[in-house]
Formats: C-alpha cells, structure tokens, sequence
C-alpha cells in the first residue's frame, strides 16, 4: 500500500496566502521549486500545502547545513561551491528567460519599499534616540546618528560613518521610479531558503519580480553576517526551527579594539571578520561569480560591484536585527561594515577563514526537527 505523500504546510493569513500561491507560480515554471498541492482555508487563516522535499531522504540539508558541515570537514568543501554553482545559475536562468529593465515599484515591496520608506522600519530602528553606544574618553553615551560628526577610520582606513546619511542614500536609490535590472526569482535567496543537491529553491512570500541586484544583496549579506553570526546568536530559535543541522558556528566576527573619544570627535573600530573554512568557500564562490558571467548577466561590473549593490546592502544591514537589540560589541561591528558599505570598500568582502574543525564523525544526515521558512 502506497503511504500519502508528506507535506510541508505553511499556515498564513488569506492576503499572505495570496501573495505566497502568487509568487510561487510566478516563478514554478522558471526555477526548481516543490509542488504546491492544495490550499484549504481554516476560519480565518489559509493553510499552503507543498511537498516536502525532505521527506523521500532525496534532500537532507540546506545551504546554511551544507556550509556548516564543510566548516568543520573539507571533504564537504566542493559541495558548498556546488550549490552556491547551482543558485548563481538559477539566478542567471531567471535573467535569461524574464530578465527586463523596469521600475523598482513594480517589484516586491516587501524587502525594500515596505522598509525604507519614511516613517518605517529603518527609521524606527537606526534613528532613534535611544540607540547609542559608549565613549571611551567619557563613558556617556553617544547617539549612533551623532557619529555622523565623528571622523572615522575602520581597520586603519577612513570611512564615512554616517547612518542619517545611509538611510537618505539607500531611500533616494530604492525610490519607486528607479530602473533596475528585474526578473522572476524566489526574492529572498537565504540559507534557509536554498535546499540541495540538487538545488530546490523554498518559501515564495517574496517571489515574483524582483530586482536582480537586490537578490545578489541579499545573498551576500546572509552568507557574510547573517548566516554565520546574527541569526544563530540573536534568533536562536529561528536557527533551531529553519536548519535540519543546526549546527552552531565556528567563528563569528570579532571586536578588536574600539576608540570612541566625544572630545576630539573620532571613532576607531578594528575587528577581525572570522568565517569558517564552508563559508569562506560559499562567500569567494559568489564573489567569483558576480566577477564573471553572473555579474554580466545582472548588469553588475566587478569594479563598481559594491557601489551598484550599495543601497540594497545599506538596507540588509539597517532593516533586518534590530541595531538596539546587538550587544554593543555586535553593533560596532555593524556600524563598521555599515560604514565599509556605504563607501563601497573592497573590505566589505573580506574576511579570515579558520581552516575545517575536522570534527569526527560527522556526517550529513538531518535530525528530526521540522523546517520553517523565515518570514
């Protein structure tokens, strides 16, 4: 006897509903995706049934899994450059077949216009007078927006620390009428979101058209800061729930020293950005990428690469952790790659691997726990 089909269900409000069923068909016909089997409406929620990929054993891990697991074993290395291969190619499939020049209002707001725009969520968190940190010279607190006064040098170099300004640059460059490179893709190409081998792209809540260049950001930024720091130590439980593995990072970027003087008006942050063997591989596979066809493909030129991805990026690192909810330590490292974005530094990029863990035994099996998109 044939056992049922397993399914992986999302419960979701009728407008949520909508606009998921909406994307995933959107792009159902362009990139590899799980069947979307049947909606049913429960009162007033809407529950989206989609086969579970994970349930024949034929997928057993994520991107952010697969990465992990080359962290800390070698032999796991090709497999990172493998699927990120298969992600920059999907991408580059969905340039191909959609791919248009049109304003950035007719793209999904959720990422970018729902966040940027006056009043929102940016301004909410980065703003406020509340949010500060400590100087050195005199232990008050200074408002982060106030360090747009201060001069800065981050890792010995000069840089503009200036968060009002971000926010205004990032809103004047993602305005409604902006032309962007736009195609038909999943939105929101995260670690969670990515299953492999082979590639199977998950959660649609912000597929459909979407600027090209705002995906490559995303991307970036998750396998930068996201992925390997700010979600396992600040959404522990979205971690736990999201990632079959879950295994915890094996190095995290670090504070080194920090000058904060009111009274000569200087901030000086130096840090070391620490990422695993598995992550140093995904992060220098998309940057070879965006170097070559991909980048061609998404209009980006390497040597103005962070300056195009500039806003897109201002916003990732402004809209995404609350900077009040960080450690102090955590929210200099922030303002310093805030800083290293807004002046489109090379150093943005880098970052110093730890060889793999080696740990013994480990294997790419999945455990038990179910899998939730992030919202």
């Amino acid at each position: 006897m044939r056992k049922a089909r397993k399914t992986f269900e999302k419960s979701l409000s009728a407008a949520e509903a909508d606009v998921e069923a909406a994307g995933w068909q959107a792009v159902a016909g362009i990139l590899p995706v799980p069947r979307l089997l049947r909606r049913t409406s429960l009162g007033d929620r809407v529950v989206l049934a989609y086969e579970d990929v994970f349930a024949t054993g034929r997928y057993t891990m994520l991107l952010g899994d697969v990465i992990a697991v080359a962290d800390r074993s070698a032999l796991a290395l090709p497999r990172v450059v493998a699927l990120v291969d298969a992600v920059c190619d999907s991408l580059m499939v969905s340039v191909r077949k959609t791919g248009s020049t049109a304003p950035l209002s007719t793209c999904m707001p959720g990422l970018y216009a729902d966040r940027i725009r006056p009043g929102g969520r940016v301004d909410e968190r980065v703003l406020s007078d509340r949010l500060t940190v400590t100087s050195t010279s005199t232990g008050r607190p200074v408002r982060v927006r106030d360090l747009a006064g201060f001069s800065a040098i981050v890792n010995g170099v000069p840089m503009l620390l200036d968060v009002p300004d971000a926010v205004l640059f990032a809103r004047d460059r993602l305005r409604g009428d902006r032309a962007v490179l736009a195609a038909l893709t999943q939105g929101d190409p995260t670690e969670p979101n990515i299953a492999g081998d082979p590639l199977c792209w998950l959660d649609f809540q912000y597929a459909g058209c979407n600027g090209v260049a705002g995906d490559v950001a995303v991307l970036l930024w998750y396998l930068l800061g996201m992925g390997g720091w700010l979600v396992p130590r600040y959404q522990p439980d979205v971690f736990a729930r999201t990632l079959p593995l879950h295994l915890p990072p094996v190095a995290s970027p670090r504070l080194d020293q920090v000058v904060l003087d009111e009274e000569q008006r200087r901030v000086e942050i130096g840090y070391t950005w620490q990422v695993g063997a598995g992550r140093q591989a995904a992060i220098g596979r998309l940057l070879d990428r965006l170097s070559t066809d991909l980048g061609e493909a998404a209009g980006l030129a390497p040597h103005t690469l962070l300056a195009q991805l500039r806003p897109f990026l201002l916003l990732r690192l402004l809209g995404v952790v609350p900077l009040a909810a960080l450690t102090e330590d955590d929210r200099l490292l922030l303002l310093a790659k805030l800083a290293e974005a807004h002046s489109a530094a090379e150093a943005f990029t880098r970052t110093s691997p730890l060889p793999p863990t080696e740990t013994a035994g480990l294997d790419d099996r999945t455990d038990d726990h179910d899998r939730v998109p992030v919202d």
